[in-house]
């Protein structure tokens, strides 16, 4: 079991810059995807972004690529979460978790596949 701890959350204004971390306890081999995911209240939780912790080789949800971007500190087993030019509908609780099976795919057939989640952290855009 890992245990995945977020940290970095908080009040930004709109068009400010957040830098998430997501420490993670526990073995994290070759091929495991850590990823990013973010949900509102009365909303689907919806994939950010994610790194495959050997090669470095990341994925990021469409509307994202360009403002944030993820990064891996392997002697802290830790990831990280840049975010840049925030707006207000992306005020969320903002998770990471484990893929063991190298993939970046998050649907209803491929949820389960993601075993380990942290507990959030809370990013509030606004003015």
């Amino acid at each position: 079991q890992v245990q995945l701890v977020e940290s970095g959350g908080g009040l930004v204004q709109p068009g400010g810059s957040l830098r998430l971390s997501c420490a993670a306890s526990g073995s994290i081999f070759g091929n495991y995807v850590m990823g990013w995911f973010r949900q509102t209240p009365g909303k689907e939780r919806e994939f950010v972004a994610g790194m495959i912790w050997n090669s470095g080789r990341t994925d990021y949800a469409d509307s994202l690529k360009g403002r944030f971007t993820t990064a891996r500190d392997a002697s802290e087993n830790t990831v990280y979460l840049q975010m840049n030019s925030l707006l207000p509908k992306e005020t969320a609780v903002y998770y990471c978790a484990l893929n063991r099976r190298g993939s970046f795919d998050y649907t209803a057939s491929t949820r389960a596949l993601w075993g380990d989640w942290g507990h959030g952290t809370q990013v509030t855009v606004s003015t």
